[in-house]
C-alpha cells in the first residue's frame, strides 16, 4: 500500500499532462514547415526570362513560319551544285510542293537564258537605231540573264535543303516584281521581264514556304 503522506507533485501552471494517444514516438521527427511564398534556398539564382533547359524544345506552331537562313555559304564551291548539274532532273525524294516549286524555278531559268540571249540580240539591233533606249534594253537583258543563270543554280541549291538557297530564291521572285516593272514602263515589253514571270515566281516561292516544305527543310538542318 502506498505512503498516504506522499503527495504528487503539482504540475506547472498552464502545462497539460500528456494524453494517450498524443505522445510522438520515440525517434519521430516534427514535420518540416512549409516555407512562405516567394522563399528560395540560399545561393539560388532563378533563372532569366524566357529560360528553356537544355534539349527542351518549345512547340512549333503550324502553317507559314519565315525564319532567316543560318547555313550561308562559306566560299564558292558551297554555292556549286553538288556533282555539277548531273543531278539536274532527279528530285525523287522532295516533297510535292518542293518538286512543283523546284520545276518552277528551274524551267524558268533555262526558259530565262533563252529568253535572254534572243533578248540580247535584240539589243544589239536597238542599239544602233535608238541608242538611248538600246542601252536600257540592253542593261536590262543582261541582268535577267543573269537572274536566269542564279535561278537555276539556286533551284539547285534549294533541291539539296539549303536555307539560304531558298531564301535567295525568295528575293528573286522580289527582283522579277522590279523587272516586270521596269520592261512595262521603259524598255515596251523588251527588257527580258514580265508579270507572267512574276506571277509564277511568286507561286514558285510561296510554295517553298508551305509546311510541308518547312517541315522537309527543318528534318535536314544540321546533318548536311
Amino acid at each position: 500500500m502506498s505512503n498516504p503522506n506522499e503527495v504528487p507533485p503539482p504540475h506547472q501552471s498552464g502545462a497539460q499532462p500528456p494524453q494517450a494517444g498524443n505522445v510522438p514516438p520515440t525517434g519521430s521527427e516534427p514535420p518540416p514547415a512549409t516555407p512562405p511564398p516567394g522563399y528560395q534556398m540560399p545561393g539560388y539564382q532563378a533563372p532569366p526570362p524566357g529560360y528553356q533547359p537544355p534539349g527542351h524544345q518549345a512547340p512549333q506552331p503550324g502553317g507559314f513560319r519565315f525564319e532567316l537562313p543560318t547555313d550561308r555559304p562559306q566560299n564558292f564551291n558551297d554555292v556549286m551544285p553538288r556533282g555539277g548539274f548531273s543531278g539536274m532532273f532527279t528530285v525523287t525524294w522532295l516533297p510535292t510542293e518542293l518538286k512543283v516549286s523546284y520545276w518552277i524555278w528551274l524551267i524558268g531559268g533555262l526558259l530565262g537564258l533563252l529568253g535572254g540571249v534572243i533578248g540580247l540580240f535584240g539589243s544589239f539591233v536597238l542599239l544602233a537605231v535608238v541608242p538611248g533606249l538600246g542601252f536600257v534594253v540592253l542593261l536590262l537583258v543582261l541582268v535577267a540573264l543573269a537572274l536566269a543563270a542564279a535561278q537555276v543554280i539556286l533551284a539547285m541549291k534549294m533541291k539539296e535543303g539549303r536555307e539560304w538557297a531558298r531564301f535567295a530564291l525568295t528575293i528573286v521572285a522580289g527582283i522579277s516584281l522590279l523587272l516586270a516593272v521596269l520592261n512595262t514602263s521603259a524598255a515596251e515589253g523588251r527588257g527580258g521581264g514580265s508579270w507572267p514571270s512574276f506571277i509564277i515566281s511568286l507561286v514558285a516561292a510561296a510554295l517553298m514556304w508551305m509546311p510541308n516544305s518547312q517541315a522537309w527543310f527543318a528534318s535536314l538542318r544540321g546533318r548536311i
